[in-house]
């Protein structure tokens, strides 16, 4: 299935090829946020108490940004196995090539983005 081609002749081997590259950035990534330590758990002066939290809470707020990237690389390439990749999670229309190209992991047509960010905007 991988060498078929979506329409508009775009290679799914070479996007699956980019998407595995990213995905073992993002697991070495994630393995050196996990392992990187602040402090050195000596005792610290109160300055030095804050910027060990500052950097530990941006630590994290990273390894959580960087873990959903790889959920979505994960459910991309699971796309492309299953034969699914490019059409839209909600309207289950084609994604445009032109999107894919820029971000191989969309899950949702332009029009379908655009709706669920004003979704998450409004709390909803």
């Amino acid at each position: 299935m991988v060498t078929k081609k979506k329409a508009g002749s775009t290679d799914l081997a070479e996007i699956k090829n980019e998407l595995l590259d990213k995905k073992h950035d993002l697991e070495q990534e994630l393995t050196r946020l996990y392992q990187e330590k602040f402090s050195d758990d000596q005792v610290q002066d109160p300055a030095d108490q804050a910027l060990s939290s500052t950097m530990e809470s941006l630590r994290s707020t990273m390894q959580d940004t960087r873990l959903e990237e790889y959920r979505r690389l994960n459910r991309a390439l699971e796309k492309i196995e299953d034969g699914t990749y490019g059409i839209c999670v909600d309207c289950e229309g084609p994604i445009s090539e032109k999107r894919l190209k820029s971000f191989p992991n969309a899950e949702r047509c332009l029009v379908c983005q655009e709706e669920y960010e004003e979704k998450l905007a409004e709390g909803r």
